[in-house]
């Protein structure tokens, strides 16, 4: 029996799942209950997608402790990974000359920021530089005094950081400044980004796909964060996690317990009745 064919009748044929704050517990484990929720839907026939703001080299220790063999997006949309070939299948790099002027008016509005990038590749370090707070799990950390560094080899993104504004009130500027010029989204505390215009965890999902023959019509999308927005607003059903920012609570289709209390399995247990045995 095909995939396509095991798919037929099912309520989603793809369940696209964030990591931090959705899928991972606050200690960056996932459940017995949850695990056994996503067997018995990919057991079905579903295909399980995880959608990160990770970058891969951010991400891949996650995948081997989850045995997860399955296409993911990672860095917001820019990189497609194949974790079960270990392989990065598509990879999109901010300009830097456009994020060194990005920088330069987000700076010239709100005062100086503090900085980190990640770099690109399968095993893109993160470089960070005074006064960032680099205390996210799982950045392979390198710090930088020279800004010279900064530059000098391709980038997936930029993490921008202010003495004074709270992370909603730093996008906000950073999107109003230069909007035209990159995406800026929050991707939890202490992780607001600059990213290649245009490119979000949507754009990322929809290339996953359509490599397996889907389409928004066939997914069911769980997230917990602003930049999970574009993702909701792709997917059929959208489910935001009962701990999620109150801007994707306020887009979601549902919204389900929160990380802690197995919220992706709650629902999944549901639709795939499977679950729940």
């Amino acid at each position: 029996m095909s995939d396509a064919q095991r798919g037929d009748g099912l309520p989603y044929r793809l369940v696209a799942t964030d990591l931090d704050g959705t899928l991972l517990r606050p200690d960056h484990t996932v459940s017995a209950r949850t695990r056994a929720a996503l067997a018995a839907a990919t057991g079905a026939g579903a295909a399980h997608i995880v959608v990160t703001g990770r970058t891969v080299p951010v991400a891949r220790h996650i995948f081997d402790d989850l045995g997860y063999r399955g296409l993911a997006v990672c860095s917001q949309g820019s990189q497609l990974y194949h974790a079960g070939e270990q392989r990065l299948l598509t990879s999109v790099t901010l300009d830097r000359k456009v994020a060194q002027l990005a920088l330069e008016k987000i700076e010239a509005e709100i005062g100086p920021l503090r900085l980190a990038a990640a770099r690109d590749g399968l095993d893109g370090e993160v470089l960070f530089g005074e006064g960032y707070r680099a205390d996210h799990e799982g950045m392979p950390l390198v710090r930088f005094t020279d800004p010279a560094e900064l530059w000098s080899q391709p980038l997936s993104k930029l993490y921008i950081q202010h003495a004074e504004l709270d992370d909603d009130a730093l996008a906000d500027a950073a999107r109003t400044a230069v909007g035209g010029l990159v995406g800026v989204t929050m991707a939890g505390a202490g992780l607001v980004e600059l990213l290649p215009l245009g490119l979000t965890k949507a754009t990322g999902l929809s290339m996953a796909a359509r490599r397996l023959g889907m389409t928004a019509a066939d997914a069911i999308a769980f997230g917990d964060m602003p930049n999970d927005i574009p993702m909701f607003g792709w997917a059929k059903h959208s489910v935001a996690m009962a701990n999620a920012h109150h801007d994707l609570k306020a887009v979601a289709d549902e919204i389900t317990a929160s990380n802690t209390e197995d919220g992706i399995a709650v629902v999944l247990e549901r639709l795939f009745p499977a679950a729940s045995g």
